[in-house]
């Protein structure tokens, strides 16, 4: 007797069928039972009297039947006894629903991601060219630009949704359908241009994977330069100077407010409609700052937004974002070192000690090394220079006359002030309220 699974079509229910020989597979002499029939058998010998009701011991050998009798008591004890099975019948044809219960049940095997399942789709519906393939690569290609960034799958197909001008852009397989998928593929080749433009602008404004915390926010940055014929030139040309100036200030705003946290969505929507109604003078900045004042998206800065800034600490992506304020004039394409004012490598309690620092300030002082107001961004070979040297020594070393200390000071908001290291926390406080000012300055 031979015991087979099969799956029927009707309900995808499993049946074991019981074979009177090996031939019976093609004249289907056998029995059926469903998986689901032995929750309907409580006890082990309601599978006794299954079988004895349902075999003929004048037609199977003693041994077919002791295996029949095995096998039912193995499901059994499986279904029963050893409550390693779970299952409910999912009624909903949604195939989102599908996806991520085939995603859920597969996390034991080969991983594969939501993005993974709806390139497969893709592939199978792109006529010309191979989505897998151009998608891959695609990601490979601008995640090598500049210093690095951290693209991925998700992104990439986020990205077409918007740039085809799709008006449902959620990240769900309903969107994936043949129509929308033909759409982005004829408009491939300008949405990745535009893509790939606006990684490059967004890499020349010093932005990488460790600093550009939300890579949506360059979504709009790209659908605005699609929507402007994607322009070779723009990054460098000076006719395009102003427009530069605006979009960058677009991913400062966007990445210290994190509007992209929550629903992605609900920013990239209305952003669209905006740079679609209103791209003729340049990136509209204030339509899209004016659409989000008052709601919990919105780019307008309070005071108590701006204090807060001043918490960042040295490593956290928001830096550069706020660097990007207090150093209008500076161009992020060149190498730039976030540099400690005062030495990270003295905050040690015995270095702080030995530099006059009171004992019960030590503490404080060095929770404060790494905050905003000790900051400040030195091109790469001053800040090699200056290494671990302290600030006063360094200044007056590399700045020969008061007016170019002056000017240096103006420039990195460095208060007027005892510089050593026992006038620490004043010199922090001093510093803080320097950049505070500026802060507001270009936020209001």
């Amino acid at each position: 007797m031979n015991i087979v699974a099969e799956s029927s079509e009707e309900d995808m229910k499993y049946d074991f069928q019981f074979l009177t020989s090996e031939d019976a597979i093609n004249d289907k002499e056998h029995y059926w039972l469903r998986v689901g029939d032995m929750l309907d058998m409580p006890e082990l010998e309601n599978v006794t009297e299954f079988l004895l009701e349902k075999i003929s011991f004048t037609e199977y050998t003693k041994d077919k039947t002791i295996f029949a009798n095995k096998a039912l008591s193995q499901l059994y004890k499986v279904i029963h006894s050893k409550p390693t099975i779970s299952y409910y019948l999912e009624k909903s044809e949604e195939l989102d629903k599908v996806l991520n219960i085939f995603i859920r049940v597969n996390s034991g095997g080969t991983t594969l991601s939501y993005s993974d399942l709806l390139l497969s789709i893709a592939t199978a519906q792109w006529q010309t060219k191979d989505a897998r393939e151009e998608i891959n690569e695609f990601v490979d290609e601008i995640n090598g630009i500049g210093a690095g960034f951290n693209f991925s799958k998700d992104f990439v197909l986020k990205a077409s949704l918007v740039l085809s001008g799709l008006k449902n852009i959620a990240f769900k397989v309903d969107n994936f359908n043949k129509a929308n998928m033909l759409k982005i593929e004829q408009n491939w080749d300008n949405l990745t241009k535009a893509i790939r433009l606006a990684v490059n602008l967004v890499s020349s404004f010093g932005y990488s994977r460790e600093t550009l915390a939300a890579n949506n926010a360059i979504i709009p940055i790209a659908y605005y330069l699609q929507t402007i014929g994607s322009p070779h030139s723009f990054v460098t040309s000076t006719s395009r100077a102003e427009d530069r100036k605006k979009i960058k200030k677009w991913i400062v705003l966007s990445l210290l407010k994190k509007v992209f946290g929550g629903q992605p969505d609900n920013v990239l929507r209305p952003i669209s409609d905006i740079i679609q109604s209103n791209h003729d003078s340049g990136f509209p900045l204030e339509a899209i700052i004016e659409k989000f004042k008052g709601t919990n998206k919105t780019i307008v800065f309070s005071d108590e937004d701006i204090t807060n800034i001043m918490i960042v600490k040295y490593g956290n992506g928001d830096v550069l974002a706020t660097f990007s304020l207090l150093y209008p004039s500076f161009d992020f394409s060149n190498h730039f070192h976030i540099d400690h004012i005062f030495p990270k490598s003295l905050f040690t309690q015995r270095k702080l000690r030995n530099k006059k620092v009171a004992d019960e300030d030590i503490d404080l002082c060095i929770s404060f090394c790494n905050s905003m107001a000790n900051l400040q961004l030195l091109e790469a070979i001053p800040n090699i220079e200056k290494r671990d040297k302290e600030f006063e020594v360094w200044l007056k070393e590399t700045y020969k006359t008061e007016q170019d200390k002056k000017d240096f000071k103006s420039k990195h908001y460095i208060p007027t002030v005892d510089l050593t290291f026992p006038n620490f926390l004043i010199f922090m406080n001093e510093r803080e309220k320097l950049l505070i000012s500026k802060l507001k300055s270009e936020l209001s």
